[in-house]
């Protein structure tokens, strides 16, 4: 079997799962089951989350500030499942980019992916073993979509290799692309900032906030990056002219952003190439799509089906600017 096609099988596997991991872990902290599991990688001291009531009394003995919530339980463990699964199937990815004739971009992108999972999962232990530290939710968030980001460039690489097509490239676009990924994922940071303070709905009407235009705000503390240890952010900790502050903050990148990728979705659209006129297409959907949700988030007060598709939709926003990313350069073979 072509090594190149089996490498490419993987990728979209891999792909599906990461974004169904980055689904599952928005849907557990919105669904505040962040500290479903208060200790890792067990729950409650062990693997498999059971109703058994010698399970409840032993695990409600050893964290008596945390007592068992059976469905906060599972949807912490079930992330956390399918987030192991991933990581099995990037260890094997590298492997077989090792073992087989792969080009060396894909070996050392295999490799780079594998070291980024294992810092991703000790991420994972430290957002529960720290209490939900905003700092450290935040990287956990830019972590999985960082994974996702490399998985889809790697895919679309190898497809191409696979394909053995020339295709055409507009490398005038390239810095577009680079200038749109670091707007956006400045924008989900703070998005990531926003919810792991608790401050989505500091703002509950729009477009004002609190019936103004511009409401009392705490920006000094508000990013506050590092507040110590011991702290229990669950809930959230700041005051609320602070929470304000960064969801106000939220709301102008959003602003920022939506004219950043709508100017580079139109000049997408202007090309002749009819895969990246196509690609521009896509991004603008789902552009209008995201800053919809966004309002929506605020409107109705944060439903959470429509707070989790926020999160998704920023992810599939992130890959259309890779597929750009990589439409723009020429890839030498």
């Amino acid at each position: 079997m072509n090594p190149n096609l089996s490498l490419l099988n993987s990728c979209r596997l891999a792909c599906v799962l990461a974004f169904v991991v980055i689904i599952l872990g928005a849907y557990t902290r919105l669904s505040d089951a962040g500290l479903g599991c208060p200790d890792w990688p067990g729950c409650y001291g062990r693997m498999v989350v059971s109703d058994e009531t010698k399970y409840i009394n032993a695990a409600n003995e050893a964290y008596p500030d945390r007592p068992f919530k059976e469905d906060k339980a599972w949807k912490e463990m079930i992330h956390r499942y399918v987030a192991g699964t991933l990581g099995i199937l990037i260890l094997f990815m590298a492997a077989f980019a090792w073992m087989k004739t792969i080009n060396t971009h894909t070996r050392l992108l295999a490799s780079g992916l594998l070291l980024l999972v294992i810092f991703q999962a000790l991420l994972g232990m430290w957002t529960v073993t720290l209490l939900l530290k905003p700092f450290v939710v935040v990287m956990h968030l830019l972590g999985g979509m960082t994974i996702i980001s490399l998985l889809y460039w790697m895919m679309l690489r190898v497809q191409l290799d696979n394909s053995g097509i020339s295709r055409q490239e507009d490398s005038s676009l390239t810095m577009w692309a680079v200038f749109g990924l670091v707007v956006l994922v400045l924008q989900i940071s703070l998005g990531g900032w926003t919810s792991s303070n608790y401050a989505a709905l500091a703002c509950p009407d729009f477009p004002t906030c609190q019936r103004a235009i511009w409401p009392e705000m705490d920006f000094k503390e508000a990013f506050v990056l590092w507040r110590g240890l011991g702290i229990d952010y669950e809930g959230g900790v700041l005051d609320g002219p602070a929470r304000t502050a960064i969801h106000m903050s939220h709301r102008i990148g959003a602003v920022i952003t939506f004219l950043t990728i709508l100017l580079i979705a139109i000049k997408m659209m202007a090309q002749s190439i009819k895969a990246i006129r196509l690609t521009g297409i896509v991004m603008l959907v789902l552009l209008i799509t995201q800053v919809s949700l966004g309002i929506a988030n605020v409107v109705f007060h944060l439903p959470l089906l429509v707070a989790v598709a926020h999160n998704g939709v920023a992810a599939l926003l992130l890959l259309s600017l890779v597929t750009l990313l990589h439409q723009s350069i020429p890839i030498k073979r």
